[in-house]
């Protein structure tokens, strides 16, 4: 018998690779890289909390095994939470709008995760109320991503220290699409604590522009987890520029992803208009493959 301790799944969340944008940048000072979330087990940025959110739960004795484990989601956390409740062995319950691709209830599925939906109308506030009222009635525990602070938390433990270490240091932005703001919350304060000038630049869509995975939330819906002044720059995303820079980044880059990467490249590179010498890191927080079904990539 070998002595050799391999990984599990679960240790294979994280530690994705950053690569240098090679030809959509142009001539410019500036260096933008790409953290390719798309990566991790399950296909997303959202890997990461997901498996926090659980073992946390599981460490303060707020969950035990075979209990049951609700969330609302938009597709990539419903996604990152049905693997890590296979991993953990928990039912899962998921309540997304009925308009999510095909791809992300597939796969949500796959996983033993069993899936609700509300309408499109109703939305993720539709969804996130479903969800606390399940809770209220016994029906399982919600973990709650848009108030826990172990959302955040596995962007603090991981996504910042990954990448101040493969920039040297020398990142100068960060830039992240907001949903539930988790990644930019986490990753932003670990590198503020490395270095105060590092600029946190979040994405949000404009008023008309529907954007999976990127919110312009509500006041009463706004995530409990985000700190507005946190972040240095709030920059408005149209869908119809997110989506172009999306089918720009697969065709021209070799980066296949979601439209919410597309959305948070084309704010890097709005932003790299404006500074100079500037090492400028911007999330890929998915994969292309659960769009397939939208067309998107068609035109």
């Amino acid at each position: 018998m070998s002595s050799t301790e391999y990984p599990t799944i679960a240790d294979c969340v994280g530690n994705t690779p950053l690569v240098r944008m090679q030809r959509m940048q142009g001539e410019t000072s500036n260096q933008i890289l790409l953290k390719l979330e798309g990566n991790n087990p399950a296909g997303s940025v959202k890997d990461r909390p997901a498996m926090s959110m659980i073992r946390h739960a599981e460490s303060e004795g707020r969950i035990k095994p075979g209990e049951t484990l609700i969330e609302a989601t938009s597709g990539n956390t419903g996604i990152a939470l049905a693997m890590a409740a296979a991993i953990k062995g928990y039912r899962m319950v998921l309540i997304m709008p009925d308009n999510a691709t095909a791809e992300r209830k597939a796969a949500m599925t796959a996983y033993g995760a069993e899936l609700l939906l509300v309408s499109r109308d109703e939305g993720m506030e539709g969804a996130r109320d479903l969800a606390l009222a399940m809770q209220a009635r016994g029906e399982g525990l919600v973990l709650d991503q848009f108030a826990n602070n172990d959302n955040p938390r596995a962007h603090y433990e991981s996504t910042g220290p990954e990448i101040w270490q493969q920039t040297g240091g020398e990142i100068t932005h960060f830039v992240s699409s907001m949903g539930t703001t988790g990644t930019i919350m986490g990753t932003g304060r670990f590198l503020k604590e490395k270095n105060p000038q590092i600029q946190l630049v979040g994405l949000q869509p404009t008023d008309n522009s529907s954007i999976p995975g990127i919110r312009r939330w509500p006041r009463e819906y706004l995530p409990r987890i985000f700190v507005p002044e946190a972040v240095d720059l709030v920059l408005d995303i149209d869908q119809s520029e997110a989506e172009a820079c999306m089918r720009r980044l697969a065709r021209e880059e070799g980066i296949f992803c979601g439209v919410s990467s597309g959305g948070a490249v084309a704010g890097a590179l709005r932003l790299s208009q404006q500074v100079e010498n500037a090492t400028i890191v911007a999330i890929i927080c998915d994969r292309g493959d659960r769009y397939l079904s939208s067309g998107l990539f068609e035109q």
